[in-house]
Protein backbone atom coordinates (compact mmCIF):
# COMPACT_ATOMS: atom_id res chain seq x y z
CA UNK A 1 0.00 0.00 0.00
CA UNK A 2 0.92 3.30 -0.30
CA UNK A 3 2.49 5.00 2.56
CA UNK A 4 0.32 6.90 5.03
CA UNK A 5 2.42 9.84 5.14
CA UNK A 6 1.18 10.14 0.80
CA UNK A 7 -1.64 12.87 0.48
CA UNK A 8 -4.71 11.44 0.84
CA UNK A 9 -7.64 11.63 -1.24
CA UNK A 10 -11.07 10.82 0.72
CA UNK A 11 -14.27 9.43 -0.49
CA UNK A 12 -17.17 7.38 0.64
CA UNK A 13 -18.30 5.73 -3.01
CA UNK A 14 -17.47 1.84 -3.40
CA UNK A 15 -17.21 2.95 -7.03
CA UNK A 16 -14.15 4.89 -6.69
CA UNK A 17 -11.33 2.59 -7.45
CA UNK A 18 -8.94 2.70 -4.61
CA UNK A 19 -6.02 1.23 -6.72
CA UNK A 20 -6.11 3.79 -9.25
CA UNK A 21 -5.73 6.29 -6.69
CA UNK A 22 -3.15 4.24 -4.71
CA UNK A 23 -1.33 4.24 -8.06
CA UNK A 24 -1.07 8.05 -8.37
CA UNK A 25 1.29 8.05 -5.13
CA UNK A 26 -1.89 9.16 -3.00
CA UNK A 27 -3.22 7.56 0.21
CA UNK A 28 -7.05 6.13 -0.63
CA UNK A 29 -9.12 7.34 2.55
CA UNK A 30 -12.71 5.72 1.95
CA UNK A 31 -14.42 7.95 4.66
CA UNK A 32 -16.94 6.38 7.04
CA UNK A 33 -18.37 9.39 8.62
CA UNK A 34 -20.13 9.86 11.95
CA UNK A 35 -22.81 12.51 12.44
CA UNK A 36 -21.22 15.78 13.62
CA UNK A 37 -24.66 17.26 14.47
CA UNK A 38 -25.15 20.24 12.10
CA UNK A 39 -21.78 21.22 10.85
CA UNK A 40 -20.19 24.25 9.93
CA UNK A 41 -21.13 23.49 6.07
CA UNK A 42 -24.62 22.63 5.95
CA UNK A 43 -26.23 23.29 9.07
CA UNK A 44 -29.80 22.25 9.55
CA UNK A 45 -30.38 21.66 5.74
CA UNK A 46 -34.19 19.50 5.95
CA UNK A 47 -34.24 17.20 3.13
CA UNK A 48 -30.71 15.92 2.92
CA UNK A 49 -29.75 12.35 3.52
CA UNK A 50 -28.35 12.07 7.51
CA UNK A 51 -25.02 9.87 5.38
CA UNK A 52 -24.70 12.27 2.92
CA UNK A 53 -24.97 15.31 5.40
CA UNK A 54 -22.59 13.72 7.64
CA UNK A 55 -20.23 13.07 4.70
CA UNK A 56 -20.29 17.02 4.05
CA UNK A 57 -19.53 17.88 7.34
CA UNK A 58 -16.68 15.59 8.22
CA UNK A 59 -15.21 17.09 4.56
CA UNK A 60 -15.95 20.76 5.93
CA UNK A 61 -14.16 20.38 8.89
CA UNK A 62 -15.37 17.40 11.29
CA UNK A 63 -12.26 14.94 11.36
CA UNK A 64 -13.40 11.08 10.23
CA UNK A 65 -12.87 8.24 12.72
CA UNK A 66 -8.96 7.49 12.68
CA UNK A 67 -8.12 10.58 10.83
CA UNK A 68 -5.31 13.16 12.69
CA UNK A 69 -7.82 16.19 13.55
CA UNK A 70 -6.82 19.38 11.12
CA UNK A 71 -5.63 16.95 8.33
CA UNK A 72 -7.00 17.83 4.96
CA UNK A 73 -7.37 15.88 2.22
CA UNK A 74 -5.87 16.88 -1.41
CA UNK A 75 -8.92 16.33 -2.93
CA UNK A 76 -12.16 15.00 -2.33
CA UNK A 77 -14.17 12.80 -5.14
CA UNK A 78 -18.02 12.44 -5.05
CA UNK A 79 -19.62 9.48 -7.39
CA UNK A 80 -23.00 10.46 -9.20
CA UNK A 81 -24.34 7.48 -7.86
CA UNK A 82 -27.05 9.22 -5.60
CA UNK A 83 -28.75 12.17 -5.69
CA UNK A 84 -28.29 13.31 -1.93
CA UNK A 85 -24.78 12.92 -2.24
CA UNK A 86 -24.46 15.13 -5.60
CA UNK A 87 -26.60 17.80 -3.66
CA UNK A 88 -23.75 17.75 -0.41
CA UNK A 89 -21.16 17.96 -3.00
CA UNK A 90 -22.79 20.96 -4.54
CA UNK A 91 -22.44 22.39 -1.27
CA UNK A 92 -19.02 21.52 -0.90
CA UNK A 93 -17.93 23.19 -4.19
CA UNK A 94 -19.66 26.34 -3.29
CA UNK A 95 -17.39 26.99 -0.31
CA UNK A 96 -14.22 26.33 -1.82
CA UNK A 97 -13.23 23.77 0.25
CA UNK A 98 -10.72 21.00 -0.55
CA UNK A 99 -10.46 20.18 -4.59
CA UNK A 100 -13.36 18.43 -5.70
CA UNK A 101 -14.12 15.37 -8.21
CA UNK A 102 -17.23 14.34 -9.50
CA UNK A 103 -16.64 10.98 -10.94
CA UNK A 104 -19.33 10.47 -13.13
CA UNK A 105 -20.89 6.91 -13.14
CA UNK A 106 -23.52 6.10 -15.39
CA UNK A 107 -26.42 4.08 -13.93
CA UNK A 108 -26.73 2.20 -16.89
CA UNK A 109 -24.15 -0.75 -17.00
CA UNK A 110 -25.05 -3.12 -20.02
CA UNK A 111 -23.58 -0.97 -22.59
CA UNK A 112 -20.19 -0.94 -24.60
CA UNK A 113 -20.70 3.08 -24.16
CA UNK A 114 -21.67 3.72 -20.52
CA UNK A 115 -18.30 0.80 -20.04
CA UNK A 116 -16.12 3.28 -22.17
CA UNK A 117 -17.70 6.66 -19.99
CA UNK A 118 -16.56 4.89 -16.86
CA UNK A 119 -13.37 4.32 -18.14
CA UNK A 120 -12.82 7.60 -19.90
CA UNK A 121 -13.83 8.91 -16.11
CA UNK A 122 -11.07 6.96 -14.57
CA UNK A 123 -8.59 8.86 -16.97
CA UNK A 124 -9.92 11.83 -16.29
CA UNK A 125 -9.41 10.90 -12.55
CA UNK A 126 -6.24 10.04 -13.66
CA UNK A 127 -4.86 13.69 -14.98
CA UNK A 128 -6.52 15.30 -12.19
CA UNK A 129 -4.82 13.33 -9.75
CA UNK A 130 -1.19 14.45 -11.76
CA UNK A 131 -2.47 18.38 -11.52
CA UNK A 132 -2.23 17.85 -7.66
CA UNK A 133 1.10 16.13 -8.15
CA UNK A 134 0.49 12.72 -8.57
CA UNK A 135 2.57 10.86 -11.50
CA UNK A 136 0.57 8.62 -13.96
CA UNK A 137 1.40 5.02 -13.27
CA UNK A 138 2.34 2.49 -15.79
CA UNK A 139 0.67 -1.19 -16.42
CA UNK A 140 3.50 -2.72 -14.15
CA UNK A 141 2.74 -0.12 -11.05
CA UNK A 142 -1.40 -0.22 -11.39
CA UNK A 143 -1.03 -4.11 -11.35
CA UNK A 144 0.84 -4.29 -8.29
CA UNK A 145 -0.79 -2.49 -6.80
CA UNK A 146 -4.15 -4.05 -7.60
CA UNK A 147 -2.69 -7.47 -6.81
CA UNK A 148 -1.89 -5.57 -3.30
CA UNK A 149 -5.55 -4.45 -2.80
CA UNK A 150 -6.78 -7.89 -4.16
CA UNK A 151 -4.69 -9.83 -1.30
CA UNK A 152 -6.39 -7.42 1.22
CA UNK A 153 -10.06 -7.80 0.69
CA UNK A 154 -9.51 -12.09 0.21
CA UNK A 155 -8.43 -11.53 3.92
CA UNK A 156 -11.39 -9.85 4.42
CA UNK A 157 -13.94 -12.65 3.00
CA UNK A 158 -12.21 -15.62 4.81
CA UNK A 159 -12.15 -13.76 7.94
CA UNK A 160 -16.29 -13.38 7.79
CA UNK A 161 -17.42 -16.73 9.43
CA UNK A 162 -14.98 -15.54 12.19
CA UNK A 163 -15.94 -12.61 13.25
CA UNK A 164 -19.12 -10.75 14.96
CA UNK A 165 -20.95 -8.84 12.68
CA UNK A 166 -19.63 -5.60 14.24
CA UNK A 167 -16.47 -6.71 14.40
CA UNK A 168 -16.39 -7.49 10.48
CA UNK A 169 -17.92 -3.64 9.89
CA UNK A 170 -15.72 -2.28 12.31
CA UNK A 171 -12.53 -4.11 10.57
CA UNK A 172 -13.81 -3.64 7.05
CA UNK A 173 -13.60 0.52 7.77
CA UNK A 174 -10.09 -0.04 8.78
CA UNK A 175 -9.79 -2.20 5.05
CA UNK A 176 -11.25 1.27 3.55
CA UNK A 177 -9.33 3.66 5.59
CA UNK A 178 -5.88 2.06 5.41
CA UNK A 179 -5.63 -0.54 2.45
CA UNK A 180 -5.06 -3.10 5.20
CA UNK A 181 -7.70 -5.84 6.84
CA UNK A 182 -6.64 -5.76 9.96
CA UNK A 183 -6.17 -10.02 10.86
CA UNK A 184 -8.79 -11.06 13.83
CA UNK A 185 -6.48 -11.67 17.26
CA UNK A 186 -6.82 -15.45 18.53
CA UNK A 187 -8.92 -13.48 21.41
CA UNK A 188 -11.76 -11.62 18.92
CA UNK A 189 -15.33 -12.53 19.53
CA UNK A 190 -16.71 -15.45 17.87
CA UNK A 191 -20.65 -15.61 16.83
CA UNK A 192 -21.48 -19.09 15.81
CA UNK A 193 -24.96 -19.10 16.78
CA UNK A 194 -28.20 -17.14 16.17
CA UNK A 195 -30.57 -16.67 13.81
CA UNK A 196 -29.01 -16.29 10.65
CA UNK A 197 -30.00 -12.61 9.23
CA UNK A 198 -29.09 -10.75 6.56
CA UNK A 199 -28.87 -6.92 6.47
CA UNK A 200 -29.76 -4.98 3.74
CA UNK A 201 -29.34 -1.58 2.20
CA UNK A 202 -28.02 1.65 1.92
CA UNK A 203 -24.45 2.64 3.86
CA UNK A 204 -24.02 2.63 7.78
CA UNK A 205 -22.74 5.79 10.16
CA UNK A 206 -20.38 4.81 12.35
CA UNK A 207 -22.75 5.50 15.31
CA UNK A 208 -25.01 2.94 13.88
CA UNK A 209 -22.97 0.12 14.40
CA UNK A 210 -24.79 -0.39 17.69
CA UNK A 211 -27.44 -2.14 15.47
CA UNK A 212 -25.25 -5.19 14.90
CA UNK A 213 -24.94 -5.58 18.84
CA UNK A 214 -28.55 -5.06 19.22
CA UNK A 215 -29.40 -8.23 16.19
CA UNK A 216 -26.63 -10.18 18.11
CA UNK A 217 -27.82 -9.52 21.63
CA UNK A 218 -31.45 -10.37 20.43
CA UNK A 219 -30.65 -13.91 19.69
CA UNK A 220 -29.47 -13.13 15.80
CA UNK A 221 -26.97 -13.36 13.97
CA UNK A 222 -25.83 -11.07 10.63
CA UNK A 223 -24.15 -13.75 7.96
CA UNK A 224 -24.47 -11.90 5.49
CA UNK A 225 -23.52 -7.77 5.36
CA UNK A 226 -25.05 -6.37 2.00
CA UNK A 227 -25.14 -2.69 3.00
CA UNK A 228 -22.70 -0.39 1.21
CA UNK A 229 -20.90 -0.63 3.80
CA UNK A 230 -20.87 -3.76 4.14
CA UNK A 231 -19.21 -6.34 1.88
CA UNK A 232 -21.73 -5.99 -0.85
CA UNK A 233 -19.63 -3.05 -1.46
CA UNK A 234 -16.41 -5.39 -2.00
CA UNK A 235 -15.28 -5.85 -5.92
CA UNK A 236 -14.65 -9.53 -6.89
CA UNK A 237 -11.27 -10.71 -7.53
CA UNK A 238 -9.86 -9.12 -10.68
CA UNK A 239 -9.08 -11.78 -13.43
CA UNK A 240 -5.34 -12.67 -13.35
CA UNK A 241 -5.23 -12.34 -17.00
CA UNK A 242 -6.66 -9.45 -17.73
CA UNK A 243 -4.48 -8.08 -15.14
CA UNK A 244 -1.50 -9.16 -16.89
CA UNK A 245 -2.91 -8.03 -20.39
CA UNK A 246 -4.72 -4.15 -19.12
CA UNK A 247 -4.98 -3.63 -15.76
CA UNK A 248 -7.01 -0.21 -16.24
CA UNK A 249 -9.40 -2.02 -18.25
CA UNK A 250 -9.32 -5.22 -15.24
CA UNK A 251 -10.51 -2.51 -12.99
CA UNK A 252 -12.90 -0.81 -14.62
CA UNK A 253 -14.27 -4.03 -15.72
CA UNK A 254 -14.16 -5.06 -12.21
CA UNK A 255 -15.86 -1.65 -10.48
CA UNK A 256 -18.12 -0.56 -13.09
CA UNK A 257 -19.26 -3.95 -14.39
CA UNK A 258 -19.21 -5.95 -11.39
CA UNK A 259 -20.59 -4.19 -8.45
CA UNK A 260 -23.86 -4.74 -7.41
CA UNK A 261 -26.07 -1.63 -6.46
CA UNK A 262 -29.43 -0.45 -6.28
CA UNK A 263 -28.91 2.09 -8.53
CA UNK A 264 -27.71 0.63 -11.60
CA UNK A 265 -30.33 0.44 -14.15
CA UNK A 266 -31.39 -2.67 -14.65
CA UNK A 267 -30.68 -3.27 -11.32
CA UNK A 268 -30.87 -7.20 -11.61
CA UNK A 269 -27.63 -7.79 -10.67
CA UNK A 270 -28.17 -6.64 -7.19
CA UNK A 271 -30.77 -9.57 -6.83
CA UNK A 272 -28.81 -12.19 -8.55
CA UNK A 273 -25.84 -11.08 -6.37
CA UNK A 274 -28.25 -11.92 -3.47
CA UNK A 275 -29.81 -14.60 -4.44
CA UNK A 276 -26.17 -16.32 -4.87
CA UNK A 277 -25.24 -15.00 -0.96
CA UNK A 278 -28.63 -15.78 0.48
CA UNK A 279 -28.08 -19.81 -0.42
CA UNK A 280 -24.74 -19.86 -0.03
CA UNK A 281 -25.25 -18.37 3.83
CA UNK A 282 -28.08 -20.30 4.65
CA UNK A 283 -30.43 -16.44 5.13
CA UNK A 284 -33.53 -17.07 7.24
CA UNK A 285 -34.63 -13.65 7.28
CA UNK A 286 -34.17 -9.84 6.02
CA UNK A 287 -33.65 -6.72 7.79
CA UNK A 288 -33.77 -4.21 5.62
CA UNK A 289 -32.06 -0.82 6.85
CA UNK A 290 -32.15 2.83 4.79
CA UNK A 291 -31.09 6.18 5.70
CA UNK A 292 -34.45 8.74 6.07
CA UNK A 293 -34.94 10.62 2.36
CA UNK A 294 -32.92 7.71 0.79
CA UNK A 295 -35.16 7.60 -2.34
CA UNK A 296 -32.91 4.99 -3.95
CA UNK A 297 -33.55 2.19 -1.32
CA UNK A 298 -36.81 3.76 -0.29
CA UNK A 299 -38.14 2.84 -3.75
CA UNK A 300 -36.48 -1.13 -3.55
CA UNK A 301 -38.17 -1.89 -0.14
CA UNK A 302 -41.31 -3.86 -1.04
CA UNK A 303 -39.92 -5.25 -4.41
CA UNK A 304 -36.89 -6.53 -2.07
CA UNK A 305 -39.71 -7.71 0.44
CA UNK A 306 -41.73 -9.27 -2.50
CA UNK A 307 -38.75 -11.07 -4.10
CA UNK A 308 -36.60 -12.45 -1.33
CA UNK A 309 -39.84 -14.43 -0.04
CA UNK A 310 -38.62 -14.42 3.74
CA UNK A 311 -38.95 -13.00 7.02
CA UNK A 312 -38.95 -9.03 6.40
CA UNK A 313 -38.37 -6.10 8.42
CA UNK A 314 -37.63 -2.84 7.48
CA UNK A 315 -35.13 0.15 9.37
CA UNK A 316 -34.94 3.86 8.79
CA UNK A 317 -31.63 5.87 10.28
CA UNK A 318 -32.03 9.62 10.74
CA UNK A 319 -35.76 10.13 11.28
CA UNK A 320 -35.61 11.34 14.60
CA UNK A 321 -37.33 9.61 18.21
CA UNK A 322 -36.54 6.40 19.72
CA UNK A 323 -34.31 4.64 16.78
CA UNK A 324 -32.71 2.30 18.64
CA UNK A 325 -36.44 1.50 20.51
CA UNK A 326 -38.04 0.98 16.97
CA UNK A 327 -34.80 -1.15 16.24
CA UNK A 328 -35.48 -3.29 19.42
CA UNK A 329 -39.02 -3.94 18.13
CA UNK A 330 -38.34 -4.38 14.40
CA UNK A 331 -35.70 -6.95 15.28
CA UNK A 332 -37.63 -8.82 17.93
CA UNK A 333 -40.79 -8.96 15.63
CA UNK A 334 -38.23 -10.38 12.73
CA UNK A 335 -36.84 -13.15 15.20
CA UNK A 336 -40.31 -14.25 16.06
CA UNK A 337 -41.58 -14.56 12.48
CA UNK A 338 -38.76 -16.73 11.71
CA UNK A 339 -39.63 -20.65 11.54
Amino acid sequence: MIPATMPAIHYVSPFVPAEWIAAHGFTPVRLSPHQAGPGPLLGPLEGLCPYARAFANVVAGAPPAGVVAGASPAAVIVATTCDQMRRASEFLARDGLPPLFTLNVPATWQTSGAQRMYLDELKRLGRFLVRLGGAAPADARLAEVMREWDTQREAARAARSRLTGRAYAEALAELHRTGRFPVPPASAPLLLQGARLALVGGPLLREDLWLYDLIEDSGGRVVLDATETGERALPPPFDRRGLSDAPLLELAAAYFGRLPDAFRRPNSQLYAWLKQEFSARSVRGVLFVREVWCDLWHAEQERLREWCGLPFAELDFGGGGDTRGRAETRVQTLLGMLP
